[in-house]
């Protein structure tokens, strides 16, 4: 059963999101948050597996909820799906340096919400890189490499980094296999140890890093 917290501000969206949610017999809601104070408190309290997040609420937001969520180990099981009206909106970005996994439109059919929940409890990133990329080269300026980014990126041997900016391209493990002459099994063992090495919650976060520091190029 996966549990998910609904934390938004408007309660018809809950109510809807709790409806639509709870037609899928392994989804249950444990609790519905107005704010981001009370999103926190309450994932603390049901430790949920999935948090549908609303990045514009009032007092808290959900950008600084979800960093606290992030922030505090006791919660690093709990993954975080920010919740926007509009795909390519200003604050998308910051949720997922925040450590969203991932965003949803408030538009979204209602069996991908329920597949989407899903694949999010199972660890995965809710959204592709592509469409991270999308949302980077929408709201930020192409970064210059500084000698801090350096210093991060230097925990990456030569084939990690290339894998990382295939990753931000938009590639699959497949893909990235396939232009590498690697098995997508030693594609995604790069990945995951390019994940551990940089110290990001999963993929998605993982092209965030690969665009802040310039590892991968806006074009």
């Amino acid at each position: 059963m996966v549990q998910v917290l609904l934390a938004d501000d408007q309660p018809l969206v809950r109510t809807g999101l709790r409806t639509l949610l709870e037609l899928d017999d392994d989804i249950t809601v444990v609790g519905e948050a107005a704010d981001g104070a009370e999103a926190v408190e309450l994932t603390r309290t049901h430790r949920p597996d999935v948090v549908l997040m609303d990045i514009r609420m009032p007092l808290v937001g959900g950008i600084e909820a979800t960093r606290r969520i992030v922030a505090d180990p006791d919660l690093s099981g709990v993954r975080v799906v920010a919740l926007t009206t509009y795909e390519l909106d200003e604050y998308v970005f910051a949720a997922l340096r925040a450590g969203a996994c991932g965003f949803l439109t408030k538009d979204v059919r209602p069996d991908r919400l329920r597949e989407a929940v899903h694949l999010v409890a199972k660890g995965e990133a809710l959204l592709s890189p592509a469409a991270t990329r999308a949302v980077i080269t929408g709201f930020v300026d192409a970064p210059p490499v500084r000698r801090t980014d350096e210093v991060r990126l230097s925990v990456l041997t030569a084939r990690e980094r290339e894998v990382v900016r295939l990753v931000a391209a938009g590639l699959t493990n497949d893909e990235i296999g396939e232009r590498l002459s690697m098995s997508p099994a030693t594609a995604r063992t790069h990945v995951g140890r390019a994940i551990g090495k940089l110290g990001v919650r999963d993929r998605s976060h993982l092209v965030v890093v690969a665009y802040e520091t310039g590892l991968a190029r806006l074009s």
